[in-house]
C-alpha cells in the first residue's frame, strides 16, 4: 500500500476535536474529523498540557528530564551566577552538574555534552556573547529627572525664557572611517571584509547645538592634533584643535564666542537664556559657569546617567544626524577624490571634506526633530511652544512631526554599542 502523509494538527484544533468529543463521544468526534479513535483519546488525556500551551503548537518533542531535581538546582545555581554578573561556560555547568549528582547520589549521572545540551533546552538557556553596557541609570533616577525638569521649567516660566532662547549643546564623537556594522553577504564565508580608508579609530569631535525653536547653531568641530590643518574649510562651521581632541575649559571659551553667541540676541545679551547641558567636567567647571552667565544666561545641568532621556539632541537629533555623516563618507568613498601613500594605502578624507559631511548633516536635520526632542525631554511643553511665533509648521516642508528625517527601520540599522554610554575622551594611541 503507497504510505500516505501523516498530518499534524495543532493544539487549538485538538481542543476543539477534545470539546467535540466530550459533546458526542470518542467515535463519534473521530468520524466527523476524520481521524483515528485512538488520537481522540490521547489527545484528551493531554488536555491540561494543551490548554497551557500556545495555540499553534502541534507536538510535545523533547524527553523530560530524568534528574529533575539535579536540574531544578542547576538551574538555581545558573540564575544566581547571572544574577551576580558572572559568566557561566558549558564546562562549569557539567562540573557543577556532576558535584550534584555525587551529593544526591545519583551513580548513572555522566554530565556529558549531549546532556548540557538538552539541559540547555529544557531551561530555556542558551549560549550568548556579552554585550556592551549602555549608560546605567542611576538608583534615584526618576527623583532626578523630576528634579531637573521642574527646575528647568520654572527657570523658563520665572525669567519669561521663549523657545528661542532655550538651547542644548552635545559632544558627539565621530570618526574619519564611518563603515557599517553589518552587510549583507554570502552565507558560510569565514571572514567578511568592509572596505576602509584604516581610519575608522582615528576620532574627532563635532559639538552641535539648537534652539527649543528648532533653531542650529554653528557646529563646531574639534580635530585630535596640535597645529591647525592648512585647507581652505566651508563657511558656517567652527574647526578647532587640540591635544586630545575633546572639549576643555578652551573650547568651552571659544564655542561661547563662536558658536553660542550667534544665537538670536545672543550678541547684545539682553535677553535671558537657558543653556541646557550634561554634566561633563568641561561644562562645569568654575571659570565655564562664570563665563555663561556673563552672558545672561542660566545653567541646566543634566543629572548624571539621564541624558538619554533629558537631553534633546541625544533624543532626536544625534541619530540622524549620524547617519547623514555614514552616507556622506560611503559616497566619498565610491565616488569621491582620493589620494594614496607610496605603499598604495588609501589616505583618509581631508579634514575639509569631514567639515562638508558636517554641514550637509546638519543641514539634513529638520526643524519638527529637533523640537520633537525638546517636548520629549519635557523641558518645553505644547503651551510653552505656542506662545513662539517660530513653529515647526512654519515649512510645509518641515510640518512632518514624526521625528526623524530617516525611516525608524533604516536608523536601527546603525544603532552604536557605545550611543548611550558617557564618553570621556580619546586614548593618547589615536594621535595622528
Amino acid at each position: 500500500m503507497p504510505k500516505t502523509r501523516r498530518q499534524a494538527y495543532d493544539a487549538a484544533y485538538k481542543l476543539a476535536a477534545i470539546d467535540l468529543a466530550v459533546e458526542k463521544g470518542n467515535r463519534a468526534a473521530a468520524q466527523q474529523i476524520g481521524v483515528n479513535e485512538s488520537m481522540i483519546r490521547r489527545w484528551r488525556k493531554q488536555r491540561g498540557e494543551l490548554v497551557k500551551c500556545k495555540k499553534s503548537t502541534k507536538a510535545f518533542r523533547g524527553c523530560k528530564a530524568r534528574w529533575p531535581q539535579l536540574e531544578n538546582e542547576m538551574e538555581d545555581w545558573v540564575n544566581t551566577q547571572r544574577a551576580d554578573g558572572r559568566g557561566v561556560s558549558t564546562v562549569q555547568l557539567r562540573l557543577k552538574a556532576r558535584t550534584i549528582a555525587t551529593r544526591l547520589k545519583i551513580d548513572d549521572f555522566k554530565g556529558g555534552q549531549s546532556w548540557c545540551c538538552r539541559f540547555l533546552r529544557r531551561k530555556g538557556l542558551s549560549l550568548r556573547a556579552r554585550t556592551t553596557l549602555c549608560q546605567q541609570l542611576p538608583p534615584d533616577f526618576q527623583e532626578k529627572m523630576m528634579s531637573f525638569r521642574n527646575y528647568a521649567q520654572e527657570q523658563v516660566a520665572e525669567n519669561l525664557i521663549g523657545p528661542q532662547n532655550i538651547i542644548n549643546m552635545d559632544e558627539v564623537p565621530l570618526t574619519f572611517d564611518l563603515p557599517l556594522t553589518r552587510t549583507v553577504n554570502k552565507k558560510g564565508e569565514s571572514s567578511v571584509a568592509l572596505k576602509t580608508t584604516g581610519h575608522e579609530k582615528t576620532h574627532f569631535t563635532c559639538v552641535l547645538s539648537c534652539t527649543a525653536s528648532g533653531e542650529k547653531l554653528p557646529p563646531m568641530v574639534i580635530f585630535k592634533r596640535i597645529t591647525m590643518p592648512k585647507e581652505k574649510f566651508p563657511k558656517g562651521i567652527v574647526v578647532q584643535v587640540n591635544k586630545k581632541g575633546w572639549m576643555d575649559e578652551k573650547m568651552m571659551d571659544t564655542w561661547l564666542t563662536e558658536c553660542y553667541g550667534k544665537r538670536p540676541g545672543g550678541f547684545f545679551r539682553r535677553t535671558k537664556a537657558l543653556l541646557v547641558m550634561d554634566s561633563m567636567r568641561a561644562h562645569i567647571t568654575e571659570k565655564v559657569k562664570k563665563s555663561i552667565t556673563a552672558t545672561n544666561s542660566i545653567i541646566a545641568i543634566i543629572p548624571g546617567g539621564t541624558t538619554k532621556y533629558l537631553q534633546p539632541l541625544d533624543i532626536s537629533v544625534n541619530r540622524p544626524f549620524k547617519v547623514v555623516m555614514r552616507d556622506e563618507w560611503e559616497r566619498w568613498m565610491v565616488d569621491g577624490e582620493k589620494s594614496f601613500t607610496k605603499t598604495g594605502r588609501m589616505r583618509r578624507a581631508t579634514f575639509a571634506d569631514v567639515c562638508q559631511w558636517v554641514l550637509k548633516a546638519w543641514d539634513a536635520v529638520k526643524k519638527s526633530t529637533i523640537i520633537n526632542g525638546f517636548r520629549k525631554a519635557e523641558i518645553i511643553t505644547g503651551a510653552d511652544d505656542a506662545t513662539d511665533n517660530t513653529t515647526a509648521t512654519d515649512s510645509g516642508a518641515e510640518s512632518d512631526t514624526s521625528g526623524d528625517s530617516v525611516p525608524e527601520a533604516i536608523l536601527n540599522l546603525f544603532i552604536s554599542d557605545t550611543e548611550e554610554s558617557d564618553f570621556s575622551g580619546f586614548s593618547a594611541s589615536d594621535v595622528e
